[in-house]
């Protein structure tokens, strides 16, 4: 693990792409500066244009500083089309046993991990795959922060990133999706903005949730959703991704 202190906060206020330069150059592991190296599209990239990667982990639980990843699914995909060939997708090995709660979520057992990488044995594949894609997420502080915290863990640097958050931005259509308790004794009910019933808004089929593969290209397809129905394939990136 390194004893290089973390990039200096003033890195963290510069738009993306100066972002990713800067900490290429401050990144001792060679699989991290090569993921920054990369790059990162501009701002006023137009959606459409961007390459895009949706990504879904499957955890232990929700504290990323008590839990851990189990399983990851990636899907490489454009605004026109998935190219299913292309997804990745990995179960790995947590540092701590798993909760017979996680069990009935995903269905991953104990017998499914034994083998299992860590994921610092996958971490040069997965930061490949992320490299020069803008990855979307449903949820960002689960993708986004258990990947930094399992960084931090095992290389002694966190990552960085923007995503696309499609929750995110059906909270933002959303925004009154809370009833008052006024609006509830008149029968209005609260709009939900979980991936499964996001997708129904937007007549998309059902797909059986708590797979990361599945998630993954569930996630694609409600992003794909969303810019057909409230944007446009020429919208800046930037004006999307947090």
């Amino acid at each position: 693990m390194s004893d290089n202190p973390e990039p200096a906060r003033e890195i963290y206020g510069l738009p993306w792409p100066e972002q990713f330069r800067a900490l290429a150059d401050v990144s001792e592991d060679p699989r991290l500066k090569s993921f920054y190296q990369t790059g990162c599209v501009p701002a006023d990239t137009p959606v459409g244009e961007a390459p895009l990667v949706a990504m879904d982990f499957e955890t232990t639980g929700l504290d990323a500083n008590e839990h851990a990843i189990v399983s990851i699914g990636l899907v490489p995909f454009t605004l026109d089309g998935i190219p299913l060939g292309q997804t990745r997708h990995w179960i790995v090995r947590p540092r701590l046993p798993l909760h017979k709660t996680s069990i009935t979520i995903h269905g991953i057992t104990h017998s499914d991990i034994e083998n299992a990488p860590d994921i610092e044995e996958i971490l040069e594949d997965l930061l490949d795959s992320l490299a020069g894609r803008i990855p979307v997420v449903h949820y960002r502080d689960i993708e986004r922060r258990f990947l930094d915290v399992a960084l931090r863990h095992r290389i002694g640097q966190g990552i960085r990133f923007p995503v696309l958050d499609t929750m995110a931005i059906e909270a933002h259509l959303n925004p009154d999706r809370k009833p008052s308790r006024w609006q509830r004794l008149m029968g209005k009910k609260p709009v939900s903005i979980r991936l499964a019933d996001s997708r129904l808004r937007y007549h998309l089929p059902h797909y059986a949730g708590h797979n990361a593969l599945i998630d993954a290209i569930a996630t694609a397809e409600l992003l794909q959703a969303q810019i057909r129905h409230h944007f446009k394939a020429d919208t800046p990136i930037g004006d999307l991704w947090v």
